[in-house]
């Protein structure tokens, strides 16, 4: 059900031209430019830039064939690696913490310096245009939203470009081309290009974009360059101030759940929040949104009216809807993404000129079309609801070496880091851990009349004592006081309760993009552990009671060796029954969850790991994922 809440005309669907679907979707090895370019031309305009901006120096492409085609250098493979590209965005990341105020005086505001960039990259408006761009803005969910999305127009027959952020292992994730992260070399000479483009584009006041707004305008020379059918951008933070809002003239906007984080830099209040995400809205530009908290709704429909952008609340997708199929991503909260995400792209079919194929009434959501349905449920998003069996543990004896399954200990990866997500998180871990206990006794019930090997293993799967753990991290600009209570509350709702708790500091330094081959260092010599005491200290006193809050401060000195046994320096560490830990690195936690299944081959852990999706992006490398 859609709920219309301004009654401005729309475009006559069929007077938009179709967009040809590409029935076999395949990359080309060379690098080509949008069909729109014209190899003269495309010189030119480079020599010429806008009025505007007319100070710059304009750059020339000398490598462009006859046939238009890029013609990319052969690169010396010791000057132009991979890790040497790691190190060059590394030198994009700016040094102030975010919100601290610019001590630089800068002469062209942040979209102004953007749009320089993408026309020194010889991006032109209608390119741009051809990329029939969805845009979505919002607190939680914008990542699930644009990927739902991508999936469905991809099964549709579409060739998608997805843009999304942050990434959790290799900056490449953030480049999707038809469902697929970007190769390593097309992303080489993509990058190549780029960078040595602005490079030779300097000026005193136009420095190198910082790491997301380069990312950004690589972003854009990708799917142009791929001939994308369509680009599904997900806004980096808040909206109207974005790199991403370079973008003037998107298909259709969206705004998934509003609610409180980034507030040293977007606000204190839901209005203000809600006034950047409205930041992406443009004149005429139809737009959707889920229900929001009546603070948040109201900014959005006014911010509509102002700029005459039809705007339409989408109710949360009815599970009988999909008729028997499973979202792709799993939760509850991921029925308001998809409706969301179906409601984008049935915008963008009807606006493009393809809505026909689809469906017959625009206003229904019934009888979603197979392609609809099959990207809802093949959706996938790395370190959201993710669940990981560990396959390096190797404790049940009494199997064989095919039939060992290793699932004495899981991985239930979330990285939550607001208030509301980390609600959600903790209702899906909660119903996961409950459905994985239902389905094992299911199992054993039917296996009564298997022969005995089967039965003695479903024995052993009966004996198996199950566990919860959490692995938890945040950064410090987060408020714990605020994140903790969500997961202790909403998981002993449900009858979940936590046997311990263990705090780590992350491994991914926020100064430097790193690579899935990239070493993991296991030196804690220098790791200050002082903020995961202070969350250790938290969680004794949310579980615990304050009087059971005892002096942690002698503790602080007594960390655990890689080379030691862990499990030995546990038991002097924590000071309640084993409840809470800290480690001194992620590797020796890992390597202290594994000893302690391989033990105990009784023992069956469920790790939640959340707060940070720097953390479960770690793990997650560590687990070989």
């Amino acid at each position: 059900m859609l709920v219309n809440v301004n009654s401005f005309p729309r475009h006559d669907i069929y007077a938009a031209p179709s967009i040809n679907k590409r029935q076999k979707l395949s990359f080309t090895i060379k690098t080509r430019t949008t069909p729109s370019y014209n190899a003269e031309q495309f010189m030119h305009d480079h020599i010429v830039l806008s009025l505007r901006h007319k100070t710059l120096i304009s750059h020339v492409i000398k490598d462009m064939g006859s046939d238009g085609i890029l013609e990319t250098k052969a690169y010396d493979p010791s000057l132009y690696s991979y890790e040497t590209a790691m190190e060059a965005l590394s030198s994009l990341i700016t040094r102030k913490k975010r919100g601290e105020p610019s001590t630089i005086v800068e002469k062209y505001g942040k979209l102004d310096r953007m749009q320089m960039y993408v026309e020194i990259l010889g991006i032109k408006e209608e390119h741009m245009a051809e990329l029939k761009i969805i845009h979505v803005a919002g607190t939680k969910g914008k990542g699930s939203t644009c990927v739902f999305s991508e999936s469905i127009l991809r099964e549709c027959g579409f060739r998608t470009g997805l843009f999304i952020s942050p990434h959790l292992i290799d900056v490449r994730e953030r480049f999707r081309i038809d469902g697929l992260e970007i190769s390593e070399d097309k992303f080489l000479n993509y990058f190549w290009e780029c960078w040595h483009r602005l490079k030779e584009n300097l000026l005193k006041d136009l420095p190198m974009p910082p790491l997301f707004q380069f990312l950004t305008v690589l972003a854009l020379k990708i799917f142009i360059c791929e001939k994308v059918d369509v680009a599904i951008i997900e806004v980096g933070l808040g909206g109207k101030d974005d790199s991403t809002n370079v973008i003037k003239k998107p298909v259709v906007c969206g705004i998934s759940s509003l609610g409180m984080d980034h507030m040293e830099i977007l606000g204190n209040t839901l209005e203000e929040i809600a006034s950047h995400k409205a930041g992406i809205f443009k004149p005429l530009i139809p737009a959707f949104t889920v229900y929001q908290p009546s603070e948040a709704i109201n900014v959005l429909k006014k911010r509509a009216f102002e700029l005459t952008v039809p705007l339409d609340v989408v109710s949360p997708l009815d599970p009988k809807e999909l008729k028997g199929v499973e979202l792709g991503l799993a939760g509850d909260h991921q029925f308001i993404n998809a409706a969301l995400a179906i409601a984008l792209c049935k915008c963008w079919l009807q606006e493009t000129g393809n809505m026909k194929d689809y469906f017959q009434n625009k206003n229904s959501r019934s009888n979603l079309p197979e392609p609809f349905s099959r990207g809802l449920s093949t959706a996938h998003l790395s370190g959201r609801a993710q669940i990981v069996y560990d396959a390096s543990v190797k404790s049940c004896k009494l199997l064989d070496e095919q039939e060992n399954s290793s699932g004495d200990l899981i991985f239930y990866l979330d990285g939550a880091h607001s208030p509301e997500s980390m609600e959600a998180c903790a209702r899906w871990f909660s119903k996961a851990v409950k459905e994985s206990e239902s389905s094992r006794f299911e199992i054993i019930g039917e296996s009564v009349e298997n022969s005995g090997r089967s039965l003695e293993r479903e024995n052993l799967h009966s004996r198996k004592t199950s566990k919860q753990f959490l692995l938890f991290n945040c950064m410090e600009v987060r408020n714990p006081h605020v994140l903790l209570p969500q997961i202790v509350n909403n998981c002993a709702s449900s009858g979940v309760h936590f046997s311990k708790a263990i705090f780590a500091p992350t491994m991914s330094k926020y100064n430097k993009v790193t690579s899935a081959a990239s070493h993991v260092s296991s030196d804690t010599a220098t790791e200050n552990l002082s903020w995961q005491f202070s969350l250790q200290k938290l969680w004794e006193k949310l579980t615990l009671g304050k009087d059971a809050a005892i002096n942690l401060e002698s503790n602080k000195t007594t960390t655990f060796s890689p080379d030691v046994d862990a499990s030995q320096k546990l038991i002097s560490l924590n000071n309640h029954s084993g409840s809470t830990a800290v480690f001194p690195s992620l590797p020796s936690t890992i390597k202290w969850l594994r000893d302690t299944v391989r033990r105990d081959p009784s023992l069956r852990l469920q790790v939640l790991v959340t707060g940070s999706l720097h953390l479960v992006g770690d793990v997650l490398k560590l687990l070989k994922r």
